[in-house]
């Protein structure tokens, strides 16, 4: 197999889930703009999904968000999955919208609250075992605003024995995704802030265990790539949550703001032999003011010309530079591939699936955006607490 066919095979393989609640509507703390046709229960975020997968290739899973996707009957979503021609994805589980929960879910001082969230993360993997999904995604907002205001190790010790008994419930073949985030919604402390704690519970609770990148979810400057690379070396990256940010946990169309880091990270992916493992490719969204189905198209494309990219690299080229010590040679190496312009490649690529070539192009021409609009009249439209 040549090079570029190598490249082509690659491209086909690759698999990019994207997430039910993009398809709602959401918005920032100030306001949520509502749009027409978005959808108004989980099947018909399930049928858009569809359309995503229909014109990409690459999108043939859905993840949940419980309880915003809750159903009486989680085998018949599942099979209206499989009708649409996509399947269930990661199960994320919701501790952070209840009352409850106001000084932390899984590692809130009270027990009986700790009771209640992890309770509702078994309740989760039931819906695992109900759908076929093979990851339970756990993103714990719990933390604190104030030094003082609880033991910071003790919180850790209730977060240990809370993600153990989880971790024992599940299933063979499922995995728990844990996810970081730096800060927010708590601003002193967090209780998983960063990778290495992610990392040290992960290790500790087994194979299972595995650590979720959210590329939005780091302070200023931090090098993604190092931790990409990293946790792939320990084998406990288990997936990615693509979005892009400029300030904070933005939320935007993923390689938006810096295509450049997007690239950089997919090059350590299939530097680490992660584009060829169990590593998820998920997006993490949302579409506050652009239309839905578009805009994550636009984003599993940007995914795809950056892993097209990456797969470009001159390996040998940039390894031999790297042993002689040509600093310029191997950064040279790395920009020629960067550079490249990979839309003609990928287009061959959708050509030789049976695709459209131009995916955005072929959805709007399709008539769908125009159909949900005058079919879901109605009811209530999907969004945050939906």
């Amino acid at each position: 197999m040549t090079e570029l066919a190598a490249v082509k095979a690659a491209l086909r393989t690759q698999a990019v889930e994207t997430p039910s609640w993009a398809y709602g509507n959401s918005g920032t703390r100030f306001k949520v703009f509502a749009q027409a046709g978005v959808p108004r229960d989980p099947f018909e975020k399930l049928d858009d999904a569809a359309k995503v997968h229909e014109f990409t290739g690459v999108a043939p899973t859905v993840a949940l968000h419980i309880p915003w996707d809750r159903v009486d009957d989680y085998a018949a979503l599942a099979a209206h999955a499989e009708d649409r021609g996509v399947r269930i994805g990661a199960v994320n589980s919701n501790t952070f919208q209840d009352d409850d929960y106001r000084l932390g879910s899984i590692c809130h001082p009270d027990a009986a609250v700790r009771r209640k969230a992890v309770d509702h993360l078994l309740e989760c993997v039931g819906i695992m075992d109900a759908t076929g999904s093979r990851d339970l995604k756990l993103w714990f907002a719990d933390g604190t605003n104030y030094p003082g205001q609880d033991d910071i190790r003790s919180r850790q010790d209730r977060l240990a024995e809370g993600l153990a008994e989880v971790y024992e419930r599940l299933g063979e073949g499922q995995r728990m995704l844990l996810e970081y985030k730096l800060f927010e919604p708590a601003f002193y402390t967090t209780d998983v802030p960063d990778w290495g704690t992610a990392y040290a519970h992960c290790l500790k609770l087994g194979a299972k265990a595995q650590v979720v990148v959210d590329t939005g979810h780091h302070a200023p400057g931090t090098n993604i790539e190092f931790i990409v690379a990293t946790l792939l070396r320990e084998g406990k990256l288990g997936g990615f949550d693509f979005n892009s940010r400029f300030y904070a946990d933005d939320d935007l169309m993923v390689g938006a703001a810096d295509p450049f880091q997007l690239f950089r990270i997919m090059y350590e992916v299939v530097r680490g032999g992660g584009f060829s493992s169990d590593v998820a490719f998920m997006l993490d969204q949302c579409h506050n003011i652009e239309a839905k189905i578009p805009a994550i198209i636009r984003s599993v494309m940007n995914v795809q010309e950056a892993t097209a990219k990456a797969l470009l690299v001159d390996a040998g080229a940039l390894a031999a530079a790297q042993a002689a010590g040509d600093v310029l040679e191997a950064n040279a190496v790395l920009m020629d591939a960067y550079d490249t312009d990979v839309r003609p490649l990928l287009r061959e690529v959708r050509e030789e699936m049976g695709l459209d070539p131009e995916p955005m192009k072929a959805y709007r021409a399709c008539g769908w955006g125009e159909k949900v609009v005058a079919e879901r009249v109605g009811g209530r439209q999907a969004g945050w607490g939906a």
